[in-house]
């Protein structure tokens, strides 16, 4: 046996072990919460208490990012609020989809007008996000609860 056939048959086993061990739905709500804590915790360096944005962050957004899209103060409120709400939806798998677009639409504003040469980052929550649209939350989730596909 050479290596050449014994990768393939190793991968093939691994694949059935884990297809019966690892159901999607766990995967799913690891990959939602994965994807939820990284804006999560994002957003709480935003703010003061339970949700009064602080300062800095309205400086951040002024001085820093810059986006020119839309004005810094509105740039702040927006973004600290998304990654409030939806961080906490993908974890209860509630609108899931809309969920995962959103945060894949912030990755990608963020990868473009704000840290360019963090793309190795953004990537990886990209993948999640992508995921999350191609999948749904699964089992485990409230969509499926509500008959939200």
């Amino acid at each position: 046996m050479t290596v050449l056939t014994l990768i393939p048959r190793l991968s093939t086993r691994l694949a059935q072990v884990l297809q019966s061990a690892l159901p999607e739905a766990v995967v799913l709500l690891a990959v939602r919460l994965g994807l939820a804590s990284v804006f999560w915790l994002s957003g709480r360096t935003k703010v003061e208490g339970a949700f009064t944005i602080s300062d800095t962050t309205y400086f951040l957004f002024a001085e820093e990012y810059r986006l020119q899209l839309i004005p810094s103060d509105l740039a702040a409120v927006a973004a600290t609020t998304a990654e409030h709400a939806l961080p906490i939806l993908l974890a209860l798998g509630l609108f899931t989809r809309i969920s995962a677009l959103g945060l894949l639409i912030m990755t990608l504003v963020i990868q473009t007008f704000v840290y360019p040469a963090a793309w190795g980052t953004h990537f990886g929550w990209a993948a999640l996000a992508l995921v999350l649209l191609r999948h749904g939350g699964g089992r485990l989730s409230a969509d499926r609860v509500v008959g939200i596909p």
